[in-house]
């Protein structure tokens, strides 16, 4: 780093580690990020002239740098090269020598073949912390299966569960695998890293949007191994997304000891709880058709903002449902700090969802812009040869 990027990061948690990025896409990138973000030297090395597939995957592109690209990269250093040639591959081995973490996110047995698997890694440098991250795992029956986030959202299980029956099968619309997946990612690198400290030598960690689905599952998982019968949280009877006179909302009916009655006053309807056909869980679950039926039809006779204060004057859980504009500029959004603004002239155009984690300690800042493809190449190797 430069003495002023150092100096920025030489109070954050992670001053000091050195990480050799590998990743692409998503995944791998956002777990690189949040190590940047509190204080890493993340070196990420792309493919000379084309770079990390998200530079270019989606409209608008604005030609290698586009903003999907830009949220999951600042706080990085970009090094381009071609792993083909010896003398470029040397340096890279160099760089793995003098570092604390390696990450990489591609298939199974990707790493190995180019030589910069974990036993070539460890050999480099024993207190090396290899992470990797794949779609199903490193070995078994689906290694080297191409991994994706909306498969995994298909294979293990969660794609499946709808709120209601009738509804058709659909994917979630972000990219839940691939975040879950990176955020426990770097949860094993940080154990590692404590690990490390105390043995004195690294270790290979390994994840995958897979196990990340399943482990989201928990609850689920073991109502059927446990019990052999179902939980499906956004199926409850007293729950769901109703459209009101002008805009939707939603409402969770539960944690009170008779929700339905107090659904019934907020919507000022006969306390259905009283009727036979809903007057437990297992009733209400029962006849959840009619009665949800009778809820749309009366949240359809006026607005949202009038539901919504019915609702809470009864304490019942409810919100609005907003999309991303509303999202992005609403008061919570901005009092939470969650907008991160690049500063000065040169920095004006970046702007991001900021880290989620809030520390007393170490406020995580955007020290350095999303790179440019290669914009340190000879920043770093510079450094790593007078590194000896």
């Amino acid at each position: 780093m430069s003495p002023r990027d150092d100096a920025a990061a030489a109070d954050l948690p992670l001053a000091g580690i050195r990480v050799i990025d590998f990743t692409q896409v998503m995944m791998g990138p956002v777990c690189t990020q949040m190590l940047g973000d509190y204080g890493a030297d993340v070196i990420k090395i792309e493919r000379a002239g084309a770079g990390d597939l998200s530079r270019a995957t989606f409209p608008p592109n604005d030609g290698i740098d586009n903003p999907v690209f830009c949220s999951l990269n600042r706080n990085k250093r970009s090094v381009a090269l071609d792993l083909r040639n010896a003398e470029q591959m040397a340096a890279v081995k160099a760089l793995i020598a003098g570092a604390d973490v390696v990450v990489n996110n591609f298939r199974a047995g990707v790493m190995d073949r180019m030589g910069l698997g974990y036993d070539d890694c460890h050999k480099l440098n024993p207190r090396i912390i290899y992470a990797v991250g794949t779609g199903f795992g490193e070995s078994g029956p689906y290694a080297y299966k191409g991994g994706q986030d909306v498969l995994a959202q298909a294979m293990s299980g969660a794609m499946a569960r709808k709120a209601d029956p009738s509804h058709p099968l659909a994917t979630y619309p972000t990219a839940l695998s691939d975040y879950s997946a990176g955020m426990h990612m770097v949860q094993g690198i940080l154990l590692a890293l404590l690990q490390r400290a105390r043995s004195g030598v690294g270790q290979k960690i390994s994840v995958s949007l897979y196990n990340s689905m399943l482990a989201m599952q928990m609850q689920e998982a073991a109502m059927i191994l446990m019990r052999d019968a179902e939980v499906n949280w956004a199926a409850m009877p007293l729950s769901g997304v109703f459209e009101c006179a002008d805009q939707p909302l939603v409402m969770i009916g539960a944690f009170k000891a008779n929700p339905l009655r107090d659904i019934c006053a907020a919507l000022e309807l006969p306390d259905l709880s009283l009727d036979a056909r809903f007057a437990n869980l297992d009733a209400q679950f029962a006849n959840k058709p009619e009665l949800q039926r009778q809820f749309r039809e009366r949240f359809k006779t006026n607005t949202r903002d009038h539901w919504l204060k019915r609702l809470e004057e009864q304490d019942l859980l409810c919100a609005p449902v907003r999309d991303m504009r509303e999202v992005l500029v609403d008061p919570q959004t901005l009092h939470n700090q969650m907008i991160l603004k690049g500063s000065g002239v040169q920095q004006a155009a970046y702007r991001f969802i900021a880290s989620p984690i809030t520390m007393s300690a170490a406020a995580a800042t955007m020290r350095r812009v999303p790179p440019k493809l290669g914009e340190h190449t000879d920043e770093v190797l510079a450094e790593t040869k007078a590194r000896g």
